[in-house]
C-alpha cells in the first residue's frame, strides 16, 4: 500500500502501524507517531490498521546541543 511517511510517498506492504515502523527502518521505542494528524500512542500501534494514501509522521529524539 502507499503511504505519505514524513511528506515523501513510500510503499510498504504492513496492515498494521507498529508493522510498518518496522518495515521502514523506525526504531519503535524511539519513535512517536501521527496518522493523518492524530497522535497515535505506543501501545495502540499495534492495532492501529493503515489505509492506502494515509499520510504517516514519525519523529525521532535529536541529540545535539
Amino acid at each position: 500500500m502507499k503511504l505519505i511517511v514524513n511528506a515523501s510517498p513510500r510503499e510498504v506492504q504492513a496492515s498494521t502501524l507498529d508493522a510498518a515502523l518496522g518495515e521502514l527502518g523506525f526504531e519503535p521505542q524511539a519513535t512517536a507517531t501521527a496518522l493523518n494528524g492524530a497522535f497515535i500512542p505506543r501501545d495502540a500501534r499495534a492495532e492501529t490498521v493503515l489505509n492506502d494514501g494515509d499520510r504517516l509522521e514519525v519523529l525521532a529524539p535529536m541529540q545535539g546541543g
